[in-house]
């Protein structure tokens, strides 16, 4: 357990008066002199054994009210401290916060509620340590004073900001986006049914009479599925798209992936299956409906950087052709955006952070619907609507505002 002691400058001036006293008492043999320099080493030696004899041990616990915490959202934390030693005397507690995290974690101890708290504000996405908890006390006369950590640090996460998005306004598939990747459609007159042979234990009120007399067995009806195609959201974040590789804090790169996150949660709610993959092809995180895989995607994109090269679409794509494809990059030129294809996807959507003269138009020519990525996120995502539709003025969401 790391601690540290030292005098206070209060102190280091009482034991520096005590040594010239002590010196000048012995040059002009003054005895007052020699009697207060024993004095000042006498209190400053009492004040260090004073704050460092008392041993001291004891627990930290902190519950944080969020457990990721969006960029720019406000989490309560609680800290609760039992410590144990012949006596604490009054003094100041701080817990020790990362930059990517702001807040005001310091205050006096103990404290008069009982209970010690503070909220925090996250920066900067990543999973970041909070603490120890350092309590420093002084002596009664303030001339030394010691520094000690209590307990353990607790992670926390900061996961990017989401955005609330207009509606995508292209249904894909049959029916577009459901609320299930299949929808089942059973009753006499479904244009959505198909006999298959009968099983015993079927209801006598499903046979299918007309495939019956047709196949000359008995058939049923069984509901065909509607399928709507898969969302895919790719994030390119290959070295050679980012100003600085390897600097996951820089402005463009995190505008990039927050529109990754409000994408793909957005075409979630809008009924779709979707993909989140990086241009590598490593799979970030999957939304099929379940709370537990947003947390998951946003966890993912909390620790992405720009690193590696980026594969072709048709590759990352593969046989399937999505229905919604969007494409997030960084700086785009038009030899690069011309390379760019769409691969057979439904409603493609290219965002870059950069667009170098003629990228757009080279995009363009082979499908894409473009728009340049700014800190605005809702508007980049509605200038790329094939019909735009007006944002959102509601500002935006966090990931746990989004979950409900």
């Amino acid at each position: 357990m790391p601690r540290r002691r030292t005098l206070t400058l209060r102190g280091t001036a009482a034991l520096l008066a005590g040594l010239g006293c002590l010196i000048a008492a012995n040059l002009v043999g003054a005895q007052i002199l020699l009697h207060v320099g024993v004095l000042f080493l006498a209190v400053t030696a009492f004040s260090v054994l004073a704050v460092r004899l008392p041993r001291r041990s004891g627990s930290v616990a902190r519950q944080v009210s969020t457990d990721l915490l969006t960029v720019s959202e406000t989490s309560r934390v609680t800290v609760r401290v039992s410590l144990r030693a012949m006596r604490v005397p009054r003094g100041l507690w701080r817990d020790v916060l990362p930059d990517a995290v702001t807040g005001d974690a310091a205050g006096e101890y103990p404290p008069e509620a009982g209970q010690l708290g503070y909220a925090i504000t996250g920066v900067r996405r990543g999973v970041w340590p909070v603490g120890p908890f350092v309590l420093r006390t002084v002596d009664p006369f303030g001339l030394a004073q010691r520094e000690q950590a209590f307990g353990e640090t607790r992670s926390v996460t900061v996961v990017p900001e989401v955005f609330a998005l207009a509606p995508l306004a292209v249904k894909v598939g049959a029916a577009g986006g459901t609320a299930q990747t299949s929808s089942s459609r059973l009753g006499q007159g479904s244009d959505n049914l198909s006999p298959r042979r009968y099983i015993p234990g079927d209801s006598m009120r499903r046979i299918h009479w007309r495939a019956t007399a047709h196949r000359g067995q008995l058939m049923v009806r069984q509901e065909e599925e509607e399928s709507s195609p898969d969302a895919l959201v790719v994030l390119d974040r290959s070295a050679g798209r980012w100003a600085r590789p390897g600097d996951a804090a820089a402005p463009a790169f995190e505008a990039a992936v927050s529109m990754c996150a409000s994408v793909a949660v957005h075409l979630e709610q809008e009924g779709y299956g979707v993909d989140v993959i990086d241009s590598g092809g490593t799979l970030l995180g999957t939304l099929r409906g379940h709370e537990d895989d947003r947390d998951g995607l946003l966890v993912s994109l909390a620790l992405v950087a720009p690193r590696g090269d980026a594969r072709d679409i048709a590759a990352l794509v593969g046989g399937t052709p999505p229905g919604p494809l969007v494409y997030i990059t960084g700086e785009l030129d038009e030899e690069d955006a011309a390379l760019l294809r769409p691969s057979g996807a439904a409603a493609p959507l290219l965002f870059a952070t950069g667009a170098l003269p003629g990228a757009a138009e080279a995009a363009g020519q082979h499908g894409w619907r473009f728009a340049e990525l700014s800190d605005d996120i809702a508007e980049a995502w509605a200038d790329a609507l094939p019909e735009r539709t007006a944002p959102s003025h509601a500002g935006p969401r966090k990931a746990a505002d989004v979950a409900d």
